[in-house]
């Protein structure tokens, strides 16, 4: 018990903490933009109807679904309680702070910022395209010809806002950051750092953080130039 305490309230268990979340929270990337690149299939939206439908009714999905919510709040509270520790050790160790930023990257000094800026996307994202879905008795955009709820159209009407295109694509850019530090980082914290494995593991990184942000970010576009 003693231990398992000391995972949530030291600071390298924090980050042990932090670097599962993140790498299971970069899992279901992975399975979201492939059911969100069915919007891309040309036939009215069936395609990608059907995909949310088959998430939205499996049941072990749904009952990963709780898991992911825990993985969020848990990684977020990690992050902002060592986001405190970090400012707080800033203060007394400006001056080697100040040595060892001359050395990293501009994204992996302020992960912080980009994991705000994600939390608000994500609550936005939620309120477009979850609560709607999940908790209305009456489905505000119908059912498509298969019998589905019609989230298509959902996503449509969401992005034929150009400043809502706007606002995803610069999220989508902060996601690419965030991801670029996150996914090597995540591994190293955990240990696995090896001459041989550590370049793979980055440049799987480099990769999963332009490819992902990429086709998220290629939605709002494909709507606005579509339609």
């Amino acid at each position: 018990m003693n231990k398992f305490a000391v995972l949530f309230t030291s600071s390298i268990g924090r980050k042990i903490v932090m670097s599962l979340t993140g790498l299971f929270l970069a899992s279901f990337l992975i399975v979201h933009c492939g059911v969100n690149a069915c919007l891309f299939v040309d036939d009215g939206g069936l395609t990608f109807n059907e995909a949310a439908h088959f998430m939205e009714s499996n049941f072990l999905i749904r009952a990963v679904e709780y898991l992911l919510f825990a993985g969020f709040i848990i990684h977020i509270l990690q992050a902002i309680v060592l986001t405190m520790m970090n400012r707080k050790a800033r203060g007394s160790k400006g001056y080697q702070l100040q040595k060892a930023n001359e050395t990293s990257t501009w994204y992996s000094r302020n992960m912080g910022i980009l994991g705000t800026i994600l939390f608000f996307f994500l609550v936005v994202h939620m309120i477009h395209f979850f609560i709607g879905l999940r908790f209305d008795e009456v489905y505000e955009y119908g059912e498509d010809a298969k019998g589905h709820a019609n989230l298509y159209a959902n996503v449509k009407d969401v992005f034929m806002n150009p400043w809502v295109g706007v606002f995803y694509v610069f999220c989508m850019i902060g996601l690419g950051f965030h991801l670029q530090h996150g996914f090597a980082s995540g591994f190293q914290t955990l240990g696995i750092n090896h001459p041989y494995y550590t370049p793979m593991i980055k440049i799987i990184g480099y990769f999963f953080s332009v490819l992902l942000p990429a086709v998220f970010a290629a939605m709002p576009v494909y709507f606005l130039l579509k339609f």
